[in-house]
């Protein structure tokens, strides 16, 4: 039986790898580096994960499962009758997840560095979205489309495009669009963009 304790360890050791291969990479970062930030012995980090390797699949799967379950959550919440129901990835995190969270970084690193994990976590959101979608079209919120994986595949980089961009962001435009005033300024031009579209059709 492993104890609670046990657990705490090896939950903390998790939470520093993940925010120290977000900071800096899985292939820089040390086991003995993880073992210190955890105030634990690079032994018990071994104990607990077996090599870096594993400890890195025990973040993968963590992060996987944090933002699945956001999503999962959110298609599954999703009132038609509520308009102020989150219908985006970005409200989602917004809603869900910590505003110190370092899972936002990690996430940024496994897709530009086109982890095959970050490829499938796209994939899983791709096919949650053209669900949502689908939702919001039954409700006449949405155009029906005769590409729905293409459409739900232009929302979906438009909202990843606040993790990967937001330091940029931040740096350009003092703007931290995950941030409930960040948020509110981006979803207003968001959804005036959306709706009433940027370009003049008139001649």
């Amino acid at each position: 039986m492993v104890s609670p304790d046990d657990q705490t360890a090896r939950a903390n050791i998790r939470d520093c790898a993940l925010a120290l291969f977000a900071d800096h990479g899985f292939d820089v970062v040390t086991i003995r580096e993880i073992a210190a930030c955890a105030n634990v012995s690079p032994a018990l980090v071994l104990h607990h994960y077996g090599s870096k390797e594993g400890l890195r699949e025990e973040v993968d799967e963590y992060v996987a499962g944090v933002f699945g379950g956001i999503f999962q959550q959110g298609a599954e919440a999703w009132d038609a009758s509520d308009p102020n129901a989150a219908t985006s990835l970005s409200e989602l995190m917004l809603e869900k997840l910590p505003p110190d969270t370092r899972i936002l970084a990690y996430l940024r690193r496994l897709f530009l560095s086109g982890d095959p994990v970050g490829k499938e976590l796209f994939r899983t959101w791709l096919a949650m979205t053209v669900a949502l979608d689908e939702k919001l079209i039954a409700a006449g919120m949405m155009r029906p489309t005769d590409d729905p994986q293409m459409r739900a595949a232009f929302l979906l980089v438009g909202d990843l495009s606040m993790v990967l961009f937001r330091l940029h962001l931040i740096d350009a435009m003092d703007l931290d669009p995950l941030t409930p005033d960040g948020m509110q300024r981006w979803a207003a031009h968001g959804f005036d963009a959306y709706v009433n579209g940027v370009f003049r059709t008139e001649k």
